[in-house]
């Protein structure tokens, strides 16, 4: 009976403790190569490549180590703002705060009409003339002639700058709605400038 028990502890031991490992390396009639632990197939040519087996040990998993509480600020800690460079404006109390719409300029032609514009000095436009032959006969005429007009303009008030932005969407949508094919993509993109303008001003608001 002892010697019973002394072979089965022999056969108990782990494959990880032999003391070689036998590697072989078979080539076919094709002459595709083929690495594996046991002997090649009839046929084959075998190469046999014997190496110390290496005993491996069984790696521990280190304790899980637990997760710090985070430091909590008190609760009637106030945040200190953060200092701001040199020269930068002041930032916004809020970020949902709104500014006022930019500076309009309602200008007068010189036949009475009027029109809003954010240019405060609007181009110059030539205004024609009627012209006259020798014998004073306006249609003996030959030529053409222009004269070169600034229309005057005034900065809107700051309490009408509002109702100004809305007409002048009014007008930009009046052009893109009805006014022909080749300019509607130019006139609508207008449209949504002056509307996104008012949106995000405090006219919007």
């Amino acid at each position: 009976m002892r010697h019973r028990l002394a072979w089965l502890l022999l056969l108990a031991v782990p494959v990880a403790h032999a003391d070689e490992l036998v590697i072989y390396r078979c080539t076919d009639a094709a002459g595709a190569l083929t690495v594996q632990n046991m002997p090649c197939p009839k046929g084959s040519r075998q190469q046999v490549k014997r190496m110390p087996a290496l005993a491996t040990v069984p790696m521990t998993s280190a304790p899980a180590t637990p997760p710090q509480p985070a430091a909590s600020a008190p609760a009637d800690a106030t945040p200190v703002p953060a200092a701001a460079a040199p020269g930068t404006p002041p930032a916004p109390a809020s970020g949902n705060a709104r500014l006022p719409p930019p500076n309009l300029f309602h200008c007068t032609t010189r036949d009475g009409g009027g029109y809003l514009t954010e240019d405060s000095e609007p181009a110059s436009r030539c205004v024609p003339l009627q012209t006259t032959g020798l014998d004073g006969n306006p249609q003996g005429g030959a030529g053409q002639a222009c004269e070169v007009v600034r229309d005057a303009c005034a900065r809107v008030p700051d309490e009408g700058l509002c109702e100004a932005w809305k007409k002048r969407r009014d007008e930009a949508e009046v052009a893109w709605r009805f006014t022909r094919t080749e300019t509607s993509e130019k006139n609508q993109a207008e449209f949504d400038r002056v509307q996104r303008i008012l949106a995000e001003s405090t006219c919007g608001g």
